[in-house]
Order: C-alpha cells, then structure tokens, then sequence
C-alpha cells in the first residue's frame, strides 16, 4: 500500500513533518508513505489554466499523478489564522475538476496550537470533492508543541495510541473494510 503524505505547513522543519515522520515508522509493514513537498512550487489556482488536462502547469500535472498512482493520502497539517493554510487549500483547489481525490481514501491530521477550526474547514472540503475518509481517519493535536519532541518523537503516549488508530482506520478504507465513511456537509 502507497500512501501520498502531505504536509500543509512550508517550513522546513515542522511538528507536522515530525507527525508523517512518526507514522511514517509506525506504519511499517503496513504501507509506505511518501512526502510530497511541491506545495510551494504549485501555482495559485487559475482555472483558465486548466480547461483541458494537458494544459495544467507541470507542477500541478506532476501533483495530479502523485495523487492518482497512491493508494490514500495522509495530510498533516497546522491551522494558520483559524485557517487551512493557503497552499495547501490551493494545492486541493487545483484538483476539483480533474477529482482526483474522488473516492481516495484520506486520513487528516490537523496538529497546532488548537486546530479545530482548520479541520472542519479541510474536512468540509475533502468531503465535498468526495474523498473517502472515516471519524477514525481523521485527528485533532491541539497543543502538538507539548505532544512532539524537536527530534520527532512523539512524547504524548495518548497521541502515540491515537495515530496507530488513524493507520488503522486507514487502512481499513484502503481495504474497503467495513467502515462508516464521513457523510457529506450539509450546504446551505
């Protein structure tokens, strides 16, 4: 199993790498993960730009068949401003109208200083572009600061038991075990 790891924060070294570095070794045996790191050289999203398959930028092409040859995605990442960190959300936006997260299992972790805003936020939206995504595919690490050393050991035993239930559940979506999937937001 080939998980596509995305980290929402851009700075070199952050809790949110420490976080896919930690399931990362956890889910040994289990599947592979492998780090995206192109959220910076993504464009902001144009659809003029994208009316056709073979006229997105390179950066998004290449983005696009990362997401397609994985078998899940795993997204870590902070909330800035109560927010979906930009490049992130841009990076989402660019694959609306070709879908590629349209049936992907997908496992969200929102780590920051409180992070719930910015997960509702990222879970509405995975939602809506119909990614498959579980309750237990899905955390919230307020406090990650206190929950993850610098060297990217996870030093919160609860956390810790946590992720090895994230892996868990999504694998279970790769499996297609049966699971609850997440039903849509309502709009209004």
């Amino acid at each position: 199993m080939k998980v596509l790891a995305i980290c929402g924060s851009t700075r070199s070294v952050s809790s949110n790498h420490h976080i896919i570095k930690a399931v990362t070794t956890m889910a040994t045996g289990i599947f592979s993960v492998e780090l995206f790191d192109g959220l910076m050289n993504i464009p902001p999203f144009n659809p003029d730009q994208d009316l056709h398959a073979e006229s997105a930028p390179p950066a998004v092409a290449g983005f696009r068949h990362l997401l397609r040859e994985a078998d899940a995605v795993l997204i870590s990442t902070p909330e800035y401003a109560i927010g979906v960190p930009g490049v992130l959300k841009n990076a989402i936006d660019w694959t609306v109208s070709s879908m590629e997260f349209s049936g992907k299992p997908v496992a969200l972790i929102t780590a920051g200083t409180s992070g719930h805003k910015a997960h509702q936020s990222l879970l509405g939206t995975l939602l809506i572009i119909e990614s498959r995504i579980t309750a237990d595919a899905q955390l919230v690490i307020s406090g990650v600061k206190t929950k993850v050393s610098d060297s990217g050991t996870i030093t919160d035993p609860a956390t810790a038991d946590s992720l090895r239930r994230l892996i868990t559940a999504l694998t279970a979506v790769v499996k297609e075990e049966d699971i609850a999937l997440m039903p849509h937001p309502t709009l209004f």
